[in-house]
């Protein structure tokens, strides 16, 4: 029997609260990646209706083997997008991300054709024009196509690294794609397929998938995971502190790297208590957010017909292998951020390890708002727990030196 200890199970520490009422908090140099979906200012307000088909033969869709259902509208997320000066939301943001960043950590983000050329001036301004890496298009075709103009059908993924003569990049870990023309490489090379370009080809989430939660702009979980896994290793700490649905929290989870989530939003709070349930997250709702935790947890969902949403958590789909394309080695050392100590919020917590009161696990969403409650009534900075867990210290962010085989 091998002496070996199993490593630790992942941990996910999700926090309710405006981010910069959080970021500050948050020891320097403390996470391995980071990656952010910000809202797009796409000046509207972002919806996502939650619905449900039964089988009616005087129904309003057609299904499987032309069979008729009725659609039954359960409800609607959603959010504002709208900034007056984007720049002057993000920036703060992007200058606490490049100090939460470890020395030889990564940050991605994730906007589209709106803003995205002027948030790469920012993040060159804060990280350093020679720590950008690559700009990733994730392109996919669904949708409507505009008969004014070119039908925009990509975002855009910025990827910066801390100390661009120092991050991780795991290229062993990058899945593989099929050739277009496999006849013209060989059987060899066309039955190992080959590595992702700039440009990664993937579909948007399934409206009738596994992995939808019905959470607006909810991103696909593979595109997450080829980062998760290529840039950065088990055990490592990351950070998404536009959390939403929880994608980022899960291919992070799946692939045993401990994750800290922040949403403001307190449906998206209850979208990743439901999604992330198979690791046992803890949930903390910090200062006058504590009361909206209650609030999304008690109030009952606008259903039709007098239907209610399932209260079940969502199944969360298989874990796909993913990857990246590396482009060229990297270059001078980058610029170095203020490593100034801070209070530490910190990685996610054991049982009894927080800086607030520690509750019992809520078993369903009537105890989530009677706890919260009682959280609200006694102040910022309570944890809701969501499983006892055992006493360990939390897992180091820092990494060894990237690979020095980073070839095409």
């Amino acid at each position: 029997m091998s002496d070996e200890a199993a490593p630790p199970r992942p941990r996910a520490r999700i926090v309710l609260a405006d981010n910069m009422d959080v970021l500050p908090g948050l020891p320097a140099g403390e996470f391995s990646l980071i990656y952010i979906d910000p809202p797009f200012n796409t000046g509207q307000t972002q919806r996502r209706a939650q619905l449900r088909t039964v089988r009616d033969a005087d129904g309003d869709r057609t299904g499987f083997k032309g069979q008729r259902y009725r659609t039954i509208k359960l409800g609607e997320r959603r959010y504002a997008d709208v900034f007056d000066d984007y720049l002057e939301f993000l920036w703060p943001r992007l200058e606490q991300a490049h100090r939460l960043l470890a020395a030889d950590g990564s940050f991605f983000l994730h906007l589209d054709y709106r803003e995205v050329h002027y948030a790469k001036i920012a993040c060159d301004q804060i990280f350093g024009r020679e720590c950008f890496m690559n700009e990733i298009v994730w392109s996919y075709d669904y949708g409507g196509r505009s008969k004014s103009r070119w039908s925009a059908k990509h975002d855009n993924i910025l990827w910066y690294a801390r100390d661009p003569a120092r991050y991780t990049f795991q290229y062993e870990a990058i899945d593989r794609i099929p050739y277009m023309a496999p006849g013209l490489v060989g059987p060899e090379k066309a039955a190992r397929g080959k590595t992702p370009t700039d440009v990664w080809w993937q579909t948007i989430v399934s409206p009738q998938g596994r992995e939808k939660t019905g959470y607006p702009t909810q991103k696909p979980l593979k595109i997450l995971e080829r980062i998760v896994v290529v840039h950065s290793r088990p055990g490592d700490l990351l950070l998404d502190f536009f959390a939403g649905s929880g994608s980022f929290g899960e291919a992070a989870l799946r692939h045993g790297r401990d994750v800290v989530l922040v949403d403001q939003n307190p449906e998206a709070i209850e979208v990743m208590r439901r999604r992330l349930e198979f690791a046992a997250p803890t949930i903390e709702a910090l200062g006058s957010l504590a009361l909206a935790t209650s609030e999304v947890a008690a109030a009952p969902a606008s259903a039709a017909d007098g239907e209610a949403p399932a209260a079940g958590p969502i199944e969360p789909p298989t874990p796909s292998s993913a990857g990246v394309q590396p482009e060229e080695d990297a270059g001078a050392a980058g610029s170095r951020c203020d490593d100034s100590p801070a209070a530490s919020l910190g990685a996610p917590q054991r049982e009894g390890s927080s800086a607030g009161a520690s509750l019992a696990a809520p078993q369903d969403d009537d105890a989530l708002a009677s706890l919260a409650g009682e959280a609200s009534a006694r102040g910022a900075g309570v944890t809701l727990a969501a499983t006892v867990r055992p006493s360990e210290a939390p897992a180091s962010a820092s990494q060894g030196p990237a690979a020095a085989e980073e070839v095409g």
